[in-house]
């Protein structure tokens, strides 16, 4: 890159710029003169290079350069392929067009071939091909010249001298130095470049030479493992060959109606070139990416420096290492992480054993770029630092009592900790569950689940969505049942997601609501979430006949598990819908579905649920279809649910819950848990709501209940106070802790739903 600023000067230079002397100015220079001594020395080849180099050279040359400065040029040219094995093998037109040449760009005319041969000529003494001896003088020859990439330079198109008496010099001048020393060394060589590159990042210049095809390289980027390699090559793989702007262009003496586009002289036609383009780029890739690069400086418009650097997500997950650049290496040559768009999370550097780090993302696909600055970077904060310590020892070693876990976090600090102890309890239970979801079967107790899957559609960015859609049947012999769990499997098609359809574990007749499936349900989620990369907030439960008789039963004391819920012509026997305040609720009845009355209560069920919905704005969403004549099978109508459910998203922190236990009680729901399994009573009904910082209770709220709280709820930055059937009970800060997000997802792996916070009411 040939933009920026900063100057490292390089002391003690010793060469002096008389051994350049600038060419002799001779208005009106006798060409004739240099072709007619070239022929005499050299013979026809001699003649004919002469006039090659004459009829290309710019028109400024043939007025301001001297006789004696081409023939010098040419003589050392010839004496190069006289010496050099490699240079006896070039092809005439090659050798005219790539080593012949007194200049690469635009830069000031001087006489550099005759001691750049002298310092040269070491170099590649025990090279045998022209790719070693280039390789030879990448890697010697920028230190011999004490030259080197620094944005401190004058100008970009320096020549050698210059840039040798500065001691730096950015991409072009560089790649000058180079090409003109392989050139002196009678390596076919040229200037590579590109006035922009395809993401409108700067512009780049490197080097090709010529060894039987052409090979690339940086120049003072030499690599041990060989040509063709540097840290442009995914931008050059980006590279246009039909838009000029975002194209990768070659120098060529011969000219052929295209010009080099130089970037710091626009327009300027004097260099030739050809399109290289078809040589670096390739196909774009399928999927989308964000390659994230990475740039550490001491402080803002300072100098870059060398550190470590991890790249974390928000979850604590090292997505990739590497060390940032500094010095030499040019300004577009950084570490790189490939990663998904949308990720976010941290780049932590180490200097000096001192760690700090920054925030990155959400990224966006394509090549984002984080210039960090070390003075402003944050130091790790010692909370998060002592967390990731209890982490790092094996889960039988993890003390229980440790400071780290009731130590007051921040709110931003809670939410990283969350993250942290998130992952790590997921890959507990990807570990625990792998074999299970790799058998479709579970077992808890004495009752084994399996389950029959499809997946449909491309998983979306924040994680697929699950659909668990029950079968009919029920107090039928085991083939009947296995018959119907058959037909589930065909019967919805979301347009995204995994559908499952679970097989009852018994088979009498209320299948789907004994006390088993509660805890059989939960756990299937967990491991889908853990390993199939399901999004916790979308989870969807749906079931027809016996299976719809399920959801009347699951959905209300499930409320808090899943997104939406659809029942297809199902009895709700003794269930309550007050527990679906917040489930939006999909009731699906034919009409002529006369049996045990299912199509009367439904349409019963259906005026119920609009009554409460009425009586409490914004709870209880609803759709209600009864299809007119239509039996028991309602011929796939009810697969309008589908896109119906799909449009919702759980939310986990609703401010206002209704908790109505069933027969099969449960010890929490949304943001209410109680601790004592025997407080948890049949028909207990609790009300609870957020107004601000003011959390209200009614009904049969039992001691020692214990509110699980975060700031999606309220500011846990501000006091709470807690009304129990309108009497303070508390009120006061709470505290974030990781242990109380390590004490709910004990209870539940769902990391969108875990507390950072608990307040135990008296």
């Amino acid at each position: 890159m040939d933009g920026g600023a900063g100057v490292a000067r390089v002391r003690g230079m010793r060469f002096l710029l008389p051994l350049f002397s600038l060419v002799a100015a001779a208005v009106g220079a006798p060409v004739d003169e240099f072709v007619t001594a070239a022929k005499a020395k050299h013979g026809e080849a001699g003649e004919k290079a002469a006039k090659f180099l004459v009829e290309h050279m710019p028109a400024k040359d043939r007025e301001s350069l001297s006789a004696e400065f081409l023939a010098t040029n040419l003589d050392l040219a010839f004496q190069a392929r006289a010496e050099f094995p490699w240079a006896k093998a070039v092809p005439e037109e090659i050798f005219f067009n790539d080593v012949l040449p007194y200049t690469v760009l635009d830069e000031t005319r001087e006489a550099w071939r005759a001691d750049f041969l002298e310092k040269a000529r070491p170099i590649v003494k025990d090279a045998k091909t022209a790719s070693a001896a280039a390789q030879a003088l990448n890697r010697e020859f920028f230190k011999l010249v004490n030259v080197h990439y620094n944005t401190g330079r004058k100008r970009p198109n320096q020549s050698p001298a210059e840039s040798m008496k500065l001691g730096m010099a950015t991409c072009t001048g560089l790649s000058i130095i180079l090409v003109d020393a392989c050139r002196a060394v009678g390596i076919p060589a040229r200037a590579v470049g590109t006035p922009m590159w395809s993401n409108d990042r700067g512009n780049h210049t490197w080097i090709e030479i010529w060894d039987g095809d052409w090979h690339f390289t940086g120049a003072d980027e030499y690599d041990k493992e060989g040509l063709n390699r540097g840290w442009f090559v995914g931008d050059a793989a980006k590279a246009k060959a039909d838009e000029p702007k975002y194209a990768i262009y070659a120098t060529s003496w011969k000219k052929e109606g295209l010009a080099f586009p130089m970037v710091w002289a626009p327009g300027n036609p004097d260099v030739a070139a050809v399109n290289v383009t078809a040589r670096y780029a390739k196909a774009a890739p399928q999927a989308a990416v964000a390659k994230l690069g990475v740039r550490l400086f001491d402080k803002k418009g300072g100098e870059r420096v060398v550190a470590q650097v991890r790249a974390i997500d928000a979850a604590g997950k090292l997505l990739g290492e590497a060390e940032t650049k500094a010095g030499t290496a040019d300004l577009n040559d950084m570490p790189r992480f490939e990663l998904k768009p949308g990720t976010r999370g941290w780049l932590r550097f180490v200097q000096g054993g001192e760690t700090r780090e920054v925030a990155f993302g959400p990224l966006e696909p394509g090549e984002p770029t984080v210039d960090a600055s070390w003075q402003e970077a944050a130091a790790l904060p010692s909370e998060l630092a002592a967390i990731e310590a209890w982490l790092a020892l094996p889960a039988g070693e993890r003390p229980a009592d440790a400071p780290a876990l009731r130590a007051a976090l921040s709110k931003d600090l809670a939410a990283r900790v969350a993250g942290l102890l998130g992952a790590d309890r997921a890959a507990q239970v990807a570990a625990e569950r792998k074999d299970e979801l790799e058998k479709k079967s579970l077992v808890l107790g004495d009752k084994t689940l399996r389950w029959l899957e499809k997946t449909f559609g491309e998983a979306p960015a924040d994680g697929r969505s699950l659909w668990i859609s029950m079968h009919g049947g029920g107090g039928a012999p085991p083939r009947v049942n296995d018959q119907q769990w058959q037909n589930q499997i065909r019967l919805y098609q979301p347009a995204e997601g995994i559908y499952l359809a679970p097989r009852a574990p018994t088979d009498t007749w209320n299948l789907w609501h004994e006390g088993h499936i509660d805890p059989m349900f939960q756990r299937l989620i967990e491991g889908f979430v853990a390993l199939r990369g399901v999004n916790p907030d979308k989870i969807y439960l749906m079931g027809y006949s016996a299976g719809g008789d399920g959801v009347w039963q699951l959905a209300p004391r499930m409320a808090d598990r899943f997104a939406a819920a659809s029942m297809m012509a199902g009895h709700p026997n003794e269930a309550k819908l007050t527990g679906l305040r917040n489930l939006p609720f999909g009731i699906f009845m034919g009409g002529a579905d006369a049996a045990y009355d299912r199509n009367k209560i439904a349409v019963a069920k259906s005026a119920e649920i609009a009554e409460l919905a009425k009586a409490d704005p914004g709870g209880y969403v609803h759709l209600s279809r009864i299809y007119e004549g239509l039996p028991h099978w309602m011929g796939l109508k009810d697969a309008e649910s589908v896109p119906w459910m799909a449009k919702f998203t759980r939310q986990p922190w609703p401010k206002k819950i209704v908790w109505l236990q069933d027969d099969v009680t449960h010890e929490r729901f949304y943001w209410l848990k109680i601790p004592d399994k025997a407080a948890a009573q049949a028909g207990q009904r609790i009300e609870a709501s957020v107004d601000g910082q003011t959390i209200a209770l009614s009904g049969e709220v039992p001691a020692g209940m214990e509110l699980r709280l975060s700031d999606e709820l309220l500011d846990l930055d501000q006091e709470v106070q807690v009304l129990v059937n309108g009497k303070e009970v508390a009120t006061g800060k709470v505290a974030r802790t990781a242990e109380a997000v390590l004490r709910s997802l004990g209870e539940r792996f769902d990391l969108p739903a875990a507390a950072s916070a608990v307040l135990v009411l008296p």
